[in-house]
């Protein structure tokens, strides 16, 4: 599904090196977590799998297509595919939970029968289902990073990546979160996480791959957090 070949990112604002020389594949289907001291160059994966940068070396491919060569309205079209979830969540404060998530079908230009069939179902899978009609101010830390993972599974996408999801919640929500992304991935969805939470992989029993400087360390099918 993904494939780096041979990447390497280089910023040069600052003239440092992210990534050097890294290759690997995520295929369809896999959870697969990626662990690294901060800097390690778990964020520039993600955003080269987004599209939101190019590599300095090396390319990028999602499926068969290569993410450098795409269009505009090509790459737009792929990242509707991908779903993302952030350790800084960015609800709409004037909004309630049901309309958070409405909203990312709304811009997708789904019906409002789609929508009312849909949203539900997303809610019941977060488990916040009760909590429809409340606004994010109404809810806890883990309860609005719910709220995110239903608005980004909504228009049932083929891959999601999340980024430091856990990173600003207590051990029992943190648990709760990653468990959701287990069940999303059961139904077949890729999950992509970036952690920095060794209970969290470790419990995990997943394929972990781990940066170090860059460079790929350790890529193990049923992998625990050595950092």
């Amino acid at each position: 599904m993904i494939y780096f070949d041979s990447v390497s990112k280089e910023y040069a604002d600052d003239n440092t090196r992210s990534l050097h020389q890294v290759t690997l594949t995520i295929n369809k289907g896999e959870f697969v977590s990626i662990v690294g001291h901060s800097g390690a160059g778990k964020t520039t994966i993600t955003r080269l799998i987004l599209g939101e940068i190019k590599p300095t070396e090396g390319s990028v491919f999602f499926e068969n297509m290569d993410l450098q060569g795409l269009r505009r309205h090509e790459l737009l079209e792929l990242r509707r595919r991908i779903g993302t979830v952030f350790q800084d969540i960015k609800l709409l404060p004037d909004r309630t939970v049901y309309e958070n998530v409405a909203f990312a079908m709304e811009v997708a230009g789904k019906s409002d029968e789609e929508i009312a069939d849909d949203v539900p179902y997303a809610l019941e899978l977060v488990d916040l289902r009760d909590k429809a009609g409340r606004f994010p101010s109404q809810l806890s830390g883990g309860e609005r990073q719910r709220v995110a993972i239903a608005r980004a599974i909504i228009n049932q996408p083929d891959l999601i990546i999340a980024d430091e999801p856990t990173g600003n919640l207590d051990p029992k929500n943190a648990h709760e979160i990653v468990e959701i992304f287990k069940k999303i991935n059961d139904l077949g969805t890729t999950v992509i996480l970036t952690t920095h939470n060794k209970d969290i992989v470790n419990s995990l029993k997943k394929r972990v791959i781990t940066l170090q400087n860059g460079t790929i360390i350790k890529d193990e099918k049923e992998g625990k957090y050595h950092l």
